[in-house]
Parts: structure tokens; C-alpha cells; sequence
């Protein structure tokens, strides 16, 4: 909490003072932000607010309470006039770098343990790196948008056919499930929380689509394959060297 608010004052109180201010300032923010359900799409018209839903953990209110003191530290007392503020509500960044998240769900997945987790039917929103690149610079040049944008690929998917995609992509015929208990016991060592794991979060870019942006990989199968490929190129020359 102290990390993301302190700095974000930080940034805020800069640009307040500053005789030249920049003409947009791009706030990190997380996808997180949102209700965990499994009925209709969070966008940012209509998406709803997480926090106090029936359905979800008392310990996953944490990360929502983080993500939106995040927000709100970019816009206390009003954004800075001359700046325009975009709020980034990121989805999980899906690069072949290693330890990151794609890295470690295709541990899973290479381990044959790459089955579903919990029930399966939570959402998972995600977005390849080159379209969160693409959409940074993107909104860069765009000055009709601000607040907040979600930067996630158009097609969230259930856990369960996210995990197969991937499983598919790599060439992985079988993958053990996991129960909440089982990731429960996994979230105690690894001092964590389940949340990131069982969370429904089903988030789309409708700021983004209506804005005319396209993705590269709206789809989760596409991208699952372009970066089992670029993981594996990267494995080969780590061993040639």
C-alpha cells in the first residue's frame, strides 16, 4: 500500500509543481480493482467496483482497498490541470520472460499439472506484453482518452479453458487439476493469497475498442502459441551458450 500511494503523491505533487508539466501521465493501476463474479464483464462504464461482494474471501479485500487508494492518490484534490491522467488497469501481463506469470503457469503446464484450478470458472483476463506496449504508446498519442482504461485482451476465458489452451499450446495432452485446498496449502508457503489464482476477473477494453485500438492477440489460444514459441526460443539459446 505505502509503495504504490506514497509514490503515486510523489509523481502527483512533481507534475502539480512543475512550470512545464507533461502533456499526459500514465498512472499503473491493476485489472484487480474489479468485483470478482462470473456473470457479465467489468468495462469501465459499467464494471462494478470490488470490495463488497458476498461470494469472495474477507482476505481478498486487501488488493481491492491497494488498488484503489492507487487510483484515488493520482486524483486527490482533482488531477493536475494541465496533465491528462489515464488511470492503467492492467491485466496480468503474459510474457515468455522467466519468472513471470506465463513462465510459471507453463512450469505447471511442462510439469503436468496444468489443469484446472479450483472450480475453473473463474474468469482470467490477461493481455499480451506487445499489445500492452502497443496500447502504452497508444494512449501516449491519443488525447481524447482519460481516467480510467483497462488494458486487458477482449476475450477473457474461464480458468479451465484458459489452462487447456495453454496445455494445447505447448503440446501437453494431460494436466493435473488443483483444488482450493490444494492452492490454499500452496498460497501459505509461497506467502501469498488464492486471489490470484481463483479471483473471477473478467475484464474488457471497452474504452479502448471504441477508441478504434486493435489487439494483435485478442484471443488467448494465438497468444498462448506465439509465446510457448518464444519461451522455447529462448530456452534453446540459454543451452547453447
Amino acid at each position: 500500500m505505502e509503495s504504490r500511494v506514497g509514490s503515486t503523491k510523489v509523481i502527483r505533487e512533481a507534475i502539480t509543481k512543475a512550470k512545464q508539466p507533461p502533456r499526459v501521465w500514465l498512472q499503473a493501476g491493476t485489472a484487480t480493482i474489479y468485483e470478482h463474479r462470473f456473470d457479465a464483464p467489468n468495462d469501465e462504464f459499467t464494471g462494478i467496483l470490488g470490495g463488497s461482494e458476498p461470494n469472495a474471501p474477507e482476505t481478498w479485500r486487501f488488493s481491492i482497498d491497494v488498488a484503489k487508494a492507487w487510483e484515488q492518490a493520482a486524483q486527490d484534490k482533482g488531477p493536475p490541470t494541465l496533465t491528462r491522467l489515464v488511470l492503467l488497469r492492467s491485466a496480468i501481463i503474459m510474457s515468455p520472460d522467466r519468472g513471470g506469470p506465463f513462465d510459471m503457469l507453463l512450469k505447471l503446464v511442462r510439469w503436468g499439472l496444468g489443469g484446472q484450478n479450483g472450480t475453473g470458472r473463474q474468469y482470467v483476463s490477461w493481455i499480451h506484453e506487445a499489445d500492452f506496449i502497443r496500447a502504452v504508446y497508444w494512449l501516449i498519442e491519443h488525447d481524447s482518452l482519460s481516467g480510467p482504461v483497462n488494458l486487458a485482451a477482449p476475450n477473457p476465458l474461464p480458468n479451465a479453458n484458459f489452462m487447456r489452451d495453454l496445455r494445447q499450446a505447448w503440446g501437453m495432452p494431460v494436466g493435473l487439476p488443483a483444488t482450493e485446498w490444494m492452492l490454499e496449502v500452496g498460497a501459505f508457503f509461497l506467502r501469498t493469497e488464492t486471489e490470484l489464482i481463483l479471483k473471477s476477473r473478467r475484464v474488457v477494453p471497452t474504452r479502448l475498442l471504441q477508441q478504434g485500438f486493435t489487439f494483435q492477440f485478442p484471443h488467448w489460444a494465438e497468444a498462448a502459441r506465439a509465446l510457448c514459441a518464444r519461451w522455447r526460443q529462448a530456452a534453446q539459446r540459454g543451452s547453447e551458450k
